[in-house]
């Protein structure tokens, strides 16, 4: 199952690129989702595991981009 995004989601790969995430895809119940994220730098189109992607900043839930990592 794919899920695409109305308004894209700000997020952070590779340790300390900026992009955004504009869908999901489901890869089952023991596998890690795969997102497509569109890097600020130069509009390059990716696809990141779970595990390698991280929320740029969600004031809700306190979540700060880590200028360090």
């Amino acid at each position: 199952m794919m899920l695409e995004f109305k308004k894209p989601i700000p997020v952070v790969v590779e340790g300390n690129k900026d992009g955004y995430a504009i869908y999901v895809t489901d890869s089952g119940m023991f596998e890690n989702d795969i997102w497509c994220v569109v890097l600020c730098d130069g509009g390059i189109v990716r696809h990141y595991n779970s595990s390698q992607i991280r929320i740029f900043h969600n004031a809700t839930f306190d979540i700060k981009k880590d200028e360090t990592l």
